[in-house]
């Protein structure tokens, strides 16, 4: 077995430790910066502290960076680990995924259980798939995206860095989502979204600007 530790304890970091009970990964524990929660018992899974803590498994385990759902968070986190001098976690597929020979995985993403990635998509580093999302052909998903659960993105879709796409929404052909950008939950995106934008609704329409 793989021994990892994945960064935060809510709610997708324990949907990975799920995961990762239908893998082989073995979860010896969670990171939380947050100095109250260490020592505590999550899922049946101890959280370990900070990065701190655990120096002495620095050349012991792999770290998923990619256990939070905030984009901008998760690239602290992976800038705090590389820094650190501890290694990335692989990325990490639920065995139910099938991923064609024809799709590119990056480094430290998470593919949920349910989810369907058909031909010649590109995921890049440390982008989350969450359970039954629906990803069509020629797509290019960037590094640190979030694709919430049940998310349909129909074919040539490019999603900018650190774009977060809310559960339920879906994307039509040919669309643009700006790096940094925001989809919110059940949105129709018909049009191209800018970067560092929040659309929402059916269809999606501009509501405010995230700088």
């Amino acid at each position: 077995m793989k021994k990892i530790v994945i960064w935060g304890c809510g709610g997708h970091a324990r949907e990975i430790n799920h995961l990762c009970e239908n893998s082989s990964y073995e979860v010896i524990g969670f990171l939380d910066e947050r100095s109250e929660m260490k020592g505590k018992i999550i899922d049946d899974v101890p959280v370990l502290g900070d990065l701190h803590d655990i120096y002495p498994l620095r050349n012991k385990i792999k770290i998923v960076c990619a256990g939070v759902g905030d984009p901008s968070l998760k690239k602290r986190f992976v800038t705090k680990t590389i820094h650190a001098g501890f290694e990335i976690a692989d990325t990490i597929v639920h065995p139910s995924v099938f991923i064609s020979k024809r799709n590119t995985l990056g480094v430290g993403s998470i593919i949920c259980e349910g989810t369907i990635i058909t031909t010649n998509v590109q995921i890049g580093n440390f982008v989350i798939i969450n359970r039954s999302s629906n990803i069509s052909h020629d797509n290019v998903i960037s590094d640190y995206v979030t694709v919430g659960p049940g998310v349909n993105i129909a074919g040539n879709v490019t999603i900018g860095e650190g774009a977060y796409v809310g559960i339920g929404s879906s994307i039509r052909e040919k669309i643009n989502i700006g790096a940094w950008s925001v989809i919110g939950g059940g949105a129709f995106v018909k049009n191209d979204v800018p970067a560092k934008t929040l659309y929402a609704g059916v269809p999606a329409k501009f509501k405010k600007d995230l700088d």
